[in-house]
């Protein structure tokens, strides 16, 4: 199958006269969204009521649309699950990671990792007390730092901040080397870039939907458990979904088979609706046609900004090799000159300390639009459009 990324941008609302180089951050709507949703309100929830869970289908809907995910990150069938947030799924992987591997008392991360991730394991080491501690190092000091103490690894695929790419097979094979296990976060991976979590013997995985998957505002996150662990761990988050016999109403807890204990709250029936109509789109995607136009879109962008605009600082790596979908320069204006890029129709983001952060995602993005983002960062740029007080003042979401 040969991608048509001209088809797939006709399956997204994209409003006119915005380019949208943020979808690393909310993706843009699905074009059939706006129907699956309303068929799923309207009749599903409005005639069959409660009968929906079983007449819908709604109670299955985590395992099977886990499913559609694991192919988009090279996971087994079976061992993928929707449902809850990405910092539930996250505090989920790493305490039963802990448990898996009881000796050791180290989680090793590192300083580019996303804060609510660290914040995840900083707050399980607080619960957990006996000497159990997070370790960070900076990013290209991981492999080196994996040793003999560490009990797992909490690493994001690709830096949120500067879009380098972690080298998953090379860690892992470190990590199972000592002794350790892997948790990979997904959240700048899925859905921008080939992942080869089986290939590469990853324990544990957990990413969002509503990046680069287009799932909505909140929508929900996964978690993959490799098929080694999954009849062994032991869910820190003993959900009522996750046990074995939900309807049973057994006072006693007992996991459900494999992937399922996984499960804690109740689905977010009208949030996965939106997903499944994105996922429809990505049947259409080749992930390796993805990966090309990704890196052709980025390298043209990066070649564009730094010969027009030379105070702009390259964040992002220029190898291949180790870079994710996005691109990212240092200025010490950085979020007045985001603010004047969106009033000019060009939608990125700023990441303190001074981080300009855009987002390549081909099903919705083409050569025009990233020729088009250059040319009004340019002239931003040249004219000093960025230095007006109204671009200067932070709003509560950068």
């Amino acid at each position: 199958m040969t991608t048509d990324f001209a088809a797939t941008k006709a399956q997204f609302h994209l409003p006119a006269g915005i380019t949208y180089l943020d979808g690393n951050s909310l993706g843009p709507l699905p074009k059939t969204a706006a129907a699956r949703v309303a068929q799923t309100v309207n009749a599903e929830w409005g005639e069959m009521l409660i009968t929906g869970w079983n007449k819908a289908g709604w109670m299955d809907q985590p395992s099977r649309i886990g499913d559609r995910i694991a192919r988009l990150i090279g996971a087994e069938p079976g061992h993928v699950v929707m449902g809850d947030t990405l910092s539930i799924k996250v505090y989920q992987a790493l305490a039963s990671c802990l448990d898996l591997n009881p000796t050791r008392r180290v989680i090793l991360s590192d300083t580019g990792n996303f804060p609510s991730d660290l914040y995840m394991a900083q707050g399980l080491c607080q619960t957990l007390g006996q000497g159990y501690t997070l370790k960070t190092v900076a990013p290209e000091d991981v492999l080196a730092t994996i040793d003999d103490t560490i009990a797992v690894t909490l690493i994001t695929e690709v830096d949120y901040r500067t879009g380098r790419k972690h080298d998953m097979a090379a860690i892992t094979a470190k990590a199972h080397a000592h002794g350790a296990l892997t948790i990979w976060d997904l959240a700048h991976s899925a859905g921008a870039l080939p992942v080869h979590l089986s290939r590469a013997r990853a324990d544990f995985a957990v990413g969002c939907t509503y990046k680069y998957l287009n799932s909505g505002p909140g929508g929900p996150a996964f978690i993959y458990i490799a098929p080694r662990h999954a009849a062994t761990t032991r869910p820190a988050l003993s959900g009522w979904l996750g046990h074995e016999s939900p309807f049973a109403f057994d006072q006693t807890y007992r996991p459900g088979a494999g992937i399922e204990r996984m499960r804690v709250g109740t689905p977010p029936i009208l949030q996965l609706a939106a997903l499944e109509a994105a996922l429809d789109i990505w049947d259409q995607v080749d992930l390796n046609d993805l990966r090309q136009q990704s890196l052709t879109l980025t390298d043209q962008f990066i070649a564009g900004v730094e010969a027009s605009c030379p105070t702009l600082r390259l964040v992002t790596p220029r190898d291949h090799a180790i870079r994710g979908s996005q691109v990212s320069f240092h200025h010490p204006e950085g979020y007045a000159i985001m603010q004047a890029l969106i009033a000019h129709g060009v939608i990125g983001d700023f990441r303190a300390p001074d981080i300009l952060r855009f987002g390549f995602t081909p099903l919705y993005i083409d050569k025009t639009d990233t020729a088009k983002a250059i040319a009004v960062l340019s002239r931003i740029m040249a004219e000093n459009l960025w230095d007006n007080p109204a671009y200067k003042t932070r709003a509560k979401v950068t």
